[in-house]
């Protein structure tokens, strides 16, 4: 059933910089910074080389719109959300023909808000549906949509059922990334939506990392009962990733300074506003590696071959961070830098693969011919 929670206050526009805006001149450097435990103690893990390569296959798609959220399909067909459209487009895993299912009901878009992550339920192949996350009218919330697939391409995608609603909305700072874990629960990043003081009240929704069940329930196991946060001090979270070992990795817009990648666990305080990047403050949980935010901006990451794959929207570039446990095992390496300009959402495709999609036509690019576009990769 659905559960509706009440918002804390929102702002529609912020005084501070924009996630994807250019920032002032700065010192560009991506640094490791002290990380959370590693792995349980006794698990051996084998660690990923310090310097690895990144080779595009091939582009499976053009032409597309504000591209936002990616969802592949079992038949490796892919789902794309469009942000600005609101619309959700299906794309031939082999021949990159695309064909619109339809626009999202409700989707109010403005600025960097508008219809954002998608996912497929993790019992899509008996209840096929979709999970999509996006801004209203009067706040950011999560819809199923039942998805049949023999019916004509328009009549496909049913309407939406809200499942989650109340987290906060801005011109910026939606967050929006959605993500089924491996526990099957349903985790959402949010933004604080310009509020700085959103971010560190855990009453609101606003600045956080959500855990749910598929029916927008708080999840069990929950580090504060009843509510649906599992994480807070957040900035604006747009990429989520689970490593083999089921922990949790997020990325996260800074302001002016520093960008992070962090490890999440359940209940830690993640610093915004009182810390940018690595404090020495006790009590915030610290990032595994950070960057200035003109060689970042990161939305959205998979995991890979030993790595967090990061796509940066104002650094143009794929950035890859190899792992040991939750600590980074050597420094940042960037890859397609200034190759294919802003780079939106990294989706796992199964081994050394990986879907890439570009964001050049979201109103901050410079979009050239096809754009924007999806490509595969193999990495290592």
């Amino acid at each position: 059933m659905t559960a509706v929670l009440a918002a804390a206050a929102f702002l529609l526009t912020a005084g501070c910089s924009s996630d994807e805006g250019a920032p002032p001149d700065r010192d560009g450097t991506a640094s490791t910074a002290a990380a959370a435990p590693s792995s349980p103690a006794g698990k051996a893990e084998e660690t990923p080389p310090a310097k690895g390569s990144v080779t595009v296959v091939r582009t499976v798609a053009t032409g597309l719109g504000t591209p936002w959220g990616l969802a592949p399909l079992p038949d490796g067909d892919l789902l794309v959300s469009s942000r600005d459209d609101a619309t959700i487009t299906r794309v031939d895993g082999k021949t990159g023909r695309k064909t619109e299912l339809g626009e999202v009901p409700g989707v109010s878009p403005e600025g960097e808000g508008g219809l954002l992550g998608i996912a497929l339920s993790p019992e899509f192949a008996s209840d096929h549906m979709i999970y999509a996350y996006f801004t209203s009218a009067s706040d950011n919330r999560i819809v199923r949509m039942l998805y049949t697939e023999r019916k004509p391409a328009d009549e496909q995608l049913g309407a939406p059922d809200t499942v989650f609603r109340g987290i906060p909305k801005g011109f910026v700072h939606n967050g929006g990334r959605i993500a089924f874990g491996p526990d099957r629960m349903l985790y959402a990043g949010t933004g604080e939506s310009g509020d700085t003081g959103l971010s560190q009240d855990k009453e609101s929704l606003g600045g956080k990392i959500l855990r749910m069940t598929p029916d927008g329930e708080p999840a069990p196991g929950n580090p504060f009962p009843g509510s649906p946060v599992y994480s807070y001090g957040h900035r604006n979270v747009q990429g989520l990733a689970w490593d083999p070992e089921q922990r949790l990795f997020a990325s996260e817009f800074g302001q002016e300074t520093w960008d992070e990648l962090n490890a999440v666990a359940p209940g830690d305080n993640y610093g915004w506003p009182e810390a940018e990047g690595h404090s020495d403050e006790g009590g915030f949980h610290n990032p595994i590696a950070q960057w200035s935010t003109d060689e970042a901006s990161p939305s959205g990451i998979a995991y890979a071959e030993g790595s967090v794959w990061m796509a940066g929207l104002g650094g143009d570039r794929l950035w890859r961070i190899p792992l040991k446990g939750t600590e980074a095992s050597a420094d940042p390496q960037a890859f397609l830098e200034d190759e294919y300009g802003r780079l939106r959402t990294v989706v796992a495709a199964g081994g050394d693969r990986l879907w890439l999609v570009t964001s050049n036509t979201d109103g901050r690019g410079d979009p050239k011919k096809d754009d924007d576009r999806i490509l595969e990769l193999r990495v290592r």
